[in-house]
């Protein structure tokens, strides 16, 4: 067996998790849910307080949105090479 990473999947999974002491279900995107476990340990922190954080500083953004964009901002945080892209007028981005 090797351990070469998961495939990325495309496949939105509903799950089911508390916050403040409230249950609530957020969907995402089967890949969105692997970085997240992945950041929570690498923070030693659970899935849940990771969430319960991201959630308490979201303003008005919808929370599956707030978490797609906490990770993205956090791989791009640690890959330099992400944070060159540029603009184009026609709102593509080019390198």
């Amino acid at each position: 067996m090797t351990d070469a990473p998961a495939p990325l999947s495309g496949r939105v999974v509903k799950r089911s998790i508390a916050i403040a002491g409230h249950r609530t279900s957020v969907s995402l995107e089967e890949a969105f849910w692997r970085a997240l476990k992945e950041i929570a340990v690498a923070d030693g922190v659970s899935l849940a307080a990771l969430v319960a954080k991201i959630d308490a500083g979201r303003g008005e953004a919808n929370l599956s949105s707030a978490l797609r964009v906490f990770v993205l901002e956090r791989a791009m945080s640690r890959e330099p090479n992400l944070n060159t892209c540029h603009s184009l007028p026609n709102g593509r981005a080019s390198e």
